[in-house]
């Protein structure tokens, strides 16, 4: 039925669906695995289902004149996809898809390139040099943070640096800030320095690694 539609409705051409390597989840008894024993007896059948479309970025940004059309940065991969059986207080079995996203950068130069200056340590204030491209629109609510290598969020800062309001000085190639020596961690190890923008709502600059 879901192919027949497939084949007919125009919305649903592009979604893609896993293989069914799965028993047939509906229709069940309650709080078993026996398929339906009711008067009706219904036949088993593939009701739940998991669909999945990527839409093409690079074909709406040329829509757009943002970029030139070319491969779209995202892909996803389905790695699996089950039924559990376990589950008996409906007539459905759940299903679940377990999916592999990757995003490709639409630049490939950073929008911000930073470096951390001298010996970093927690006995001293540090400095951090900065550069951005021309048509980088920088916002008063920028920051720098510090994070361990092996961070995963940009929430997980050790500590940061507003790049206004510890600004110590500034040319037409660069611009340094600190940070105070009472916000470096004293264990120590390896960290890097992210520049976090906020009209664009994300990271945009990612030193390379450094010791403390």
């Amino acid at each position: 039925q879901l192919n027949m539609a497939k084949k007919k409705e125009a919305f649903l051409k592009e979604f893609k669906e896993g293989p069914l390597l799965f028993k047939p989840t509906y229709k069940f008894d309650l709080y078993s695995e026996v398929y339906d024993t009711s008067e009706k007896k219904r036949k088993p059948a593939w009701t739940d289902r998991i669909l999945w479309k990527v839409k093409n970025l690079c074909e709406v940004a040329s829509k757009e004149d943002k970029f030139p059309q070319g491969e779209n940065p995202i892909s996803v991969t389905l790695k699996n996809y089950i039924s559990h059986m376990s589950y008996g207080i409906s007539d459905h079995k759940p299903v679940t898809g377990t999916f592999k996203l990757e995003m490709k950068p639409l630049v490939s130069d950073p929008l911000v390139v930073l470096n951390a200056e001298g010996e970093w340590s927690a006995e001293h204030d540090v400095l951090i040099r900065y550069s951005t491209v021309p048509e980088f629109p920088s916002s008063a609510w920028d920051w720098i943070g510090l994070f361990q290598v092996t961070f995963r969020h940009v929430n997980d800062y050790v500590t940061y640096a507003w790049v206004e309001d510890d600004e110590i000085s500034s040319d037409k190639d660069s611009k340094q800030v600190y940070m105070s020596a009472s916000e470096i961690p004293k264990m120590g190890g390896e960290f890097l320095l992210c520049y976090y923008s906020n009209n664009l709502q994300s990271v945009v600059g990612i030193s390379e690694p450094f010791q403390v």
